[in-house]
């Protein structure tokens, strides 16, 4: 196979006229020659640190939209089904994406359960972690969420991170805001990147530690704006992620985005395009080529080099996606599960007291992160409620592994005016997270969760739309369009119950996760991450 446009040398900065020459899956030359072509050939692009399952598509369906968008591989932590399924989790992720051409690499998930302040489905000790870094198939230990066990020299933390340095794989960071001595500590132990800068200041710290830098922009996380003008300085230190992307907006892009907002910007083509796609590769000695002689012909073609709209991609020399079509084909695919607990009813949710003055997550548009704050509750019948007019409205956190008392909460800026909204997708955990105006609203949604054994929903009275996630109770058995279109429904409803958020699940998905700071919910109960421990719903 010959191909022939103009040819993005990141390496050398340089673009010329030139023709390709692909052989068994591999470039056998490169030259130029003279033609017309108005069309650039570059490298293929990279997701530096994903999950997939927050896709809500397991890989081969992920594969078949994103190389749509000139994605070629995927940095990809499994942490998620790990928490749900365990090591089991992890060759299931790998096996299904090894049936099509999109080149996941995964990692082992050093953190499962995240913390045990919650319950999750499965543990995974270091003794695992070394199965599994023992696999050629696993090329990282995945980000280490627990960064007080690293600056408090837990003993199982660091087993986990020297077997890593034993196997000579990358550690993947998770750190948010932490600065001075602390960060220095964390980055001693070996640890390489952080994806979880919000700041500039913060992100400038860590790069001049000598640490990765990853610009996230995800569905709910978006840091772009706030990191982007590190890259002109720092563009050989730092990578493009989404870490968390819904299916709908999977459908309109990926790194590609990325890539036009910053040359959008005026950065130079060839700093961000090795951000996009070179630094991954290098980094995590991932099986990629770099449209090198004798490279494997992973590579894209694109019509311009301001919007990025792909005209072709290939992968090991297949064509996989041509003018927005995808060639990626659909496989079978199982769908294991652990979801054991049973339908609840409308005590469960009730909060008796008298209290003048609780704690409130005060979710932020746009972050992880979250603020603790302190309100007034509305009382009713000697039990505290949802106060749909001051828009602090309940929240509540069900053990799926078994039947056992939800935890109960309050939290501000989901803006619902009626109904509620639960899910499943609950980082890291995966317990069900709900958000409603009253009790019964927040039972039917938990109740719809369970009756799907997992899933997203939003209910209205009698109205219900749901989305079942029957494969760990996080990823769909449907396609990714599918999928999407169902998502899109379900996300529009929440917004026509009254939520501000521009995507309110995603951000509820992140109201359970203890390891961003500060106020959070398990299904243990009220958590701050600032204390790292639970703490009184009552403001004495």
């Amino acid at each position: 196979m010959q191909i022939q446009g103009q040819i993005v040398d990141i390496e050398n900065k340089r673009i010329y006229s030139g023709e390709i020459t692909v052989a068994k899956g591999k470039i056998v030359s490169i030259k130029e020659v003279n033609h017309n072509l108005k069309n650039y050939i570059l490298p293929g692009f990279i997701d530096s640190h994903i999950h997939i399952e927050s896709s809500m598509l397991v890989p081969s369906e992920f594969a078949k939209i994103a190389v749509l968008h000139g994605t070629v591989a995927t940095i990809s932590d499994p942490h998620e089904i790990a928490n749900v399924l365990g090591v089991a989790g992890v060759y299931y992720m790998i096996d299904n994406g090894k049936k099509v051409p999109l080149k996941f690499h995964f990692g082992a998930p050093s953190c499962v359960p995240a913390t045990f302040f919650e319950t999750a489905g499965a543990i995974i000790d270091s003794e695992q972690i070394k199965e599994l870094m023992a696999l050629p198939d696993i090329y990282y230990l995945s980000e280490m969420m627990n960064y007080p066990g690293v600056l408090f020299d837990d003993e199982e933390v660091l087993k986990k991170i020297a077997w890593a340095k034993h196997f000579g794989k990358p550690i993947d960071g998770h750190a948010p805001g932490l600065r001075g001595e602390q960060v220095k500590k964390y980055i001693s132990a070996g640890i390489s990147t952080d994806h979880e800068c919000f700041t500039y200041d913060e992100a400038a710290e860590k790069l001049s530690l000598g640490m990765k830098v990853l610009i996230r922009e995800g569905s709910a996380a978006k840091n772009f704006e706030a990191l982007i003008d590190l890259l002109p300085e720092n563009f050989e230190n730092m990578m493009f992620c989404s870490d968390d992307k819904h299916p709908d907006d999977l459908i309109v892009g990926h790194i590609n985005q990325l890539c036009t907002r910053a040359i959008a910007k005026g950065f130079d083509i060839f700093k961000v395009l090795q951000v996009a796609c070179v630094n991954p590769v290098k980094h995590y000695k991932m099986d990629v080529g770099l449209l090198k002689e004798n490279d494997n012909a992973d590579f894209i073609v694109v019509e311009d080099l301001t919007n990025f709209k792909v005209k072709q991609t290939f992968i090991n020399g297949e064509l996989v996606a041509e003018n927005g079509k995808s060639f990626v084909q659909h496989i079978d695919f199982e769908k294991p599960n652990n979801f054991n607990t049973s339908a609840k009813f409308l005590p469960d949710f009730k909060v008796e007291g008298s209290a003048k003055t609780i704690r409130v997550i005060e979710a932020l548009e746009g972050q992880l992160i979250t603020n603790e704050i302190h309100c007034t509750p509305k009382i009713v019948d000697g039990n505290l409620v949802s106060d749909v007019e001051n828009d602090i409205l309940k929240m509540a956190v069900v053990n799926r592994y078994s039947n056992t008392q939800p935890a109960v909460a309050f939290i501000k800026n989901f803006g619902l005016k009626k109904g509620a909204i639960a899910s499943s997708v609950a980082h890291d955990c995966h317990n069900i997270v709900v958000v409603g105006t009253s009790d019964e609203e927040i039972l039917k949604a938990v109740n719809l969760i369970i009756e799907n054994t997992g899933g997203i929903c939003a209910v209205n009275g009698d109205i219900k739309k749901s989305l079942a996630l029957p494969v760990a109770g996080i990823m769909s058995d449907k396609d990714g369009w599918e999928t999407g279109k169902l998502y899109q429904e379900i996300d529009a409803m929440a917004k026509e119950l009254g939520s501000s958020l521009k995507a309110p699940f995603m951000t509820l998905s992140f109201m359970a996760l203890l390891v961003i700071p500060d106020l959070k919910l398990s299904d243990k109960g009220l958590f701050s991450g600032k204390q790292f421990a639970f703490t009184d719903l009552e403001v004495l």
